[in-house]
């Protein structure tokens, strides 16, 4: 009777572990009678551990959900994402970058429409525009990013150099270092999207910041508007000037190569976005007493300014259409861009928060800040903006300006051309 008891016993947990699987956030296997909410994101770290954080306590807050979250690094993430949803079988909450990366989704009938499940008053307008189209959210942003050129105090100090606000000043600094041995510029671009920061830069600083709306929207001027093929030539004389490190063509930015030399002094410089910040925290955070920032300079003639800076949205979340709870789905992701864990992604990330009413409590993230709230206009990424097609030649011909294989008029004249194929 013993053996048989001990046997029942062994059958019995054998058939319980059977059942189990589908790990909630929380770490609990998910019944039968259990809906589970599936979310996928590209982010780790500080980032993972807040939306693990959030999960949970909307587990606990919702008797009978499971949220399940699922982290893929960002080049996989995009075609894993892309295979899933031509494969109707998406996850229920997504993150993206909003533009026309989620757009692409959108015109394919992917993703849902939650105008009526959110308060857009919760988000900064142009924050919430990148998820919007034809009137209706599609996207809620949590994070908001910006455009900078970081630079290392100390070789400024002793080299006696500001921070410049004009172009001529700029070259001033960049030659002063090239006399001295300092790489001027780090560049990584490998993966072509650091660089093309100045090509948007050089843009909007020449051509004012409308000028991209007008190519993209087709209404008036196009991608072989001058102010571009300006912003070509400005490129291409600094990479003349030898500006950057040698092979920066070839280099990942992931790969931390070009940071390091920033870390290491060999070079005083580098346009990047404000995650920057974190990577030094991250990395060296000795390095973080020496780091300063200021805006992309201006240029002579130009119809732009200073209070003009790039920027990005991002983690952008969106429901897709074949999730099988979508009001659930709705309800979390408005808990992922809640004033409270916006404070928390904020302080805890070091980075700006697209949610109203959020501001920095660490002393370097509220320089960010103020740039942003002093900011007339903020350009969010042309690659995270254009259809993939159109966003990908553009990364592909400014990497080419960058490597001198392609004149300024050239690139120009494809951007346009593909723009009148898919835009018109």
């Amino acid at each position: 009777m013993k053996k048989l008891t001990a046997l029942l016993s062994v059958i019995t947990m054998l058939l319980l572990a059977a059942c189990g699987g589908n790990e909630g956030a929380s770490g609990g296997a998910a019944s039968e009678d259990e809906k589970v909410i599936e979310v996928w994101h590209i982010e780790t770290g500080e980032r993972e551990a807040l939306f693990e954080e959030v999960a949970k306590q909307f587990e606990e807050d919702h008797d009978g959900v499971k949220v399940k979250l699922l982290q893929t690094p960002n080049d996989a993430y995009k075609q894993k994402l892309a295979v899933s949803m031509s494969g109707g079988n998406p996850p229920d909450v997504f993150q993206s970058w909003g533009g026309g990366w989620l757009k692409h989704f959108v015109d394919q009938g992917n993703v849902q429409d939650i105008t009526a499940n959110i308060d857009q008053d919760h988000y900064l307008e142009m924050a919430l525009n990148n998820g919007t189209f034809d009137e209706k959210v599609y996207g809620v942003p949590l994070g908001l990013s910006l455009d900078v050129i970081f630079y290392n105090k100390e070789i400024f100090e002793k080299y006696n150099l500001d921070e410049p606000k004009t172009y001529e000043e700029f070259t001033e600094v960049v030659k002063t270092l090239k006399e001295n041995d300092v790489i001027p510029l780090a560049l990584t671009n490998k993966t072509k999207w650091p660089g093309s920061y100045y090509l948007m830069n050089f843009a909007s600083r020449i051509g004012g910041p409308e000028l991209f709306e007008s190519a993209f929207n087709r209404e008036g001027r196009g991608f072989d508007d001058p102010a571009y093929v300006e912003a070509g030539e400005y490129i291409q004389d600094l990479v003349k000037m030898g500006a950057f490190n040698e092979g920066f063509n070839g280099i990942p930015y992931d790969e931390g190569r070009g940071r390091q030399l920033m870390y290491s002094g060999q070079a005083a410089m580098m346009d990047m976005t404000i995650s920057f910040l974190n990577n030094v925290r991250e990395e060296a955070p000795q390095f973080e007493e020496k780091l300063g920032f200021f805006e992309f300079p201006t240029i002579s003639g130009g119809k732009g300014d200073q209070t003009q800076v790039g920027g990005a949205t991002g983690p952008v979340w969106s429901v897709a259409a074949e999730s099988g709870n979508p009001d659930l789905a709705a309800e979390f992701i408005q808990a992922l861009t809640s004033k409270e864990t916006a404070q928390k992604f904020t302080d805890g990330t070091g980075t700006l928060s697209a949610v109203k009413g959020v501001v920095p409590e660490d002393e370097f993230v509220k320089e960010f800040y103020d740039v942003a709230q002093n900011a007339s206009h903020i350009q969010m990424p042309y690659d995270q903006t254009l259809p993939p097609e159109l966003a990908e030649l553009h990364k592909d011909t400014t990497q080419a300006l960058f490597g001198l294989s392609m004149t300024p008029e050239e690139a120009a004249k494809k951007m346009e051309a593909k723009a009148e194929e898919l835009l018109e």
